[in-house]
């Protein structure tokens, strides 16, 4: 595999400016809501915002098999390939919808369990091993990252003796994200989908560029700080930071459909192939691709639901851990184009519900996969949905895809029939 010069693309994703914004807000790999909702910004797109209600039980019970199909074929509507949804209530049967087709121009039906990208879900993962390890005393929150990686995160005014682990899983740190991979036409896909990056490459890239703010001065989306959230687990357990999350996640929960694929860039078998729509508004089946860490994860419906239920549950943290996880700041005005009073814990963002009160998730969004995801409280009542097509046209069609998807989990979490019925 060959690996992208570091000094070869000088693009900065966290100040976009006016004539970029299409080539901003669609690159693959990208995380999909930050990168769109600059452009959001940009573009002046207005996004009504609702505040969040007092909590109480949902009035109106009745979320049926037929209305996650109504959700699901309304997201296929607007131009998603294949879509798959999956609601989890318990012991017993899941509700599970699949609308449109797997692969383009064929009749093949989604799969209704089928492998896809989690992408920034993983970030989930990642969250909950820290806070493990924090549990058995292996790491404080409150320790630089300079403590653990000395030396590594430094110059052009970066300062790891100045930010914590905590502020790391937060995103307050200010670390500036340099884009990667960076596709914004078919041809960069074809040229760049293969290229792979060490984490060190990835810290590297980042330390080109001045950080955002200062540290817990303001908030701002880098998965560059999970990047170094894998490395600081390596340096403490002295293991690569994927077997622990094999270890303390995956196999007790039996998530046995997630893995990550390394250097293999195709999915295995059942899935929906991936797509993106590039500005130009041509569509490319972008199926195959190498992501970096810790994005790359690949898993199913079924394992994603299980993973919030076992977490939200109190499964996989000490009580004191997850009340921890759910202490939130507010996300910074880009992110509230797609997340309306939202706000970020520690590895999970808390979202309002329409029948009140608020629910708990991580989206992703990455190589032609968009993932939305969504859990009660307790845990009792998970969903998770996944669109095998990236509406990359304009910032509009970009948020009408996150909308409609956040209606649907809306509508399962409340239990409230899907008829159109929007926040």
């Amino acid at each position: 595999m060959r690996f992208t010069n570091p000094s070869s693309d000088q693009r900065h994703p966290g100040t976009p400016v006016p004539d970029r914004a299409g080539r901003q807000h669609r690159r693959i790999g990208k995380r999909w809501p930050a990168a769109v909702a600059a452009a959001l910004v940009i573009a002046g797109t207005a996004v009504a915002i609702q505040p969040a209600a007092d909590a109480h039980d949902s009035a109106a019970p009745g979320y049926g098999q037929d209305d996650l199909r109504r959700d699901t074929d309304a997201l296929q509507a607007l131009g998603v390939i294949g879509v798959q949804a999956r609601v989890t209530t318990g012991p017993g049967r899941d509700l599970v919808a699949t609308s449109g087709v797997a692969e383009a121009g064929t009749r093949r039906p989604v799969p209704r369990d089928g492998y896809f990208r989690m992408a920034s879900t993983s970030k989930a993962l990642v969250a909950t091993v820290i806070l493990q390890l924090a549990d058995e005393g292996k790491l404080a929150l409150d320790d630089t990252v300079d403590r653990r990686l000395p030396g590594l995160v430094d110059r052009n005014g970066n300062d790891g003796r100045r930010i914590t682990i905590r502020q790391l899983l937060q995103h307050t740190s200010g670390i500036h994200d340099d884009d990667l991979p960076g596709y914004s036409t078919p041809q960069e896909y074809a040229e760049r989908r293969y290229d792979t990056y060490t984490p060190q490459q990835v810290v590297a890239l980042a330390m080109r560029h001045r950080p955002d703010f200062p540290p817990a001065a303001g908030w701002s989306y880098s998965n560059t700080g999970y990047v170094l959230l894998d490395m600081i687990i390596e340096k403490v357990t002295d293991r690569p930071w994927r077997q622990e999350v094999e270890d303390r996640v995956l196999k007790p929960l039996r998530m046995d459909h997630t893995y990550l694929p390394g250097s293999t860039p195709a999915l295995r078998p059942p899935h929906a192939n991936g797509y993106q729509v590039f500005p130009s508004g041509e569509r490319v089946d972008v199926t195959e691709v190498i992501l970096p860490d810790p994005g790359g994860y690949v898993s199913t419906t079924a394992d994603v639901n299980r993973f919030f239920q076992a977490l939200l549950g109190g499964k996989l943290l000490s009580r004191a851990r997850l009340a921890e996880m759910r202490e939130t700041v507010p996300v910074n005005k880009e992110m509230q184009a797609f997340w309306p009073h939202g706000r970020y814990g520690l590895g999970l963002v808390e979202r309002p519900l329409s029948c009140g009160g608020s629910y708990w998730s991580h989206e992703g969004g990455n190589g032609g996969y968009i993932t939305l995801n969504g859990a009660t409280g307790d845990g009792r009542r998970t969903v998770t949905v996944s669109m095998s097509t990236a509406l990359g046209g304009s910032p509009d069609t970009a948020l009408r895809q996150e909308q409609a998807a956040s209606d649907l989990v809306d509508h399962a979490l409340c239990d409230t029939p899907g008829n159109g019925q929007d926040r």
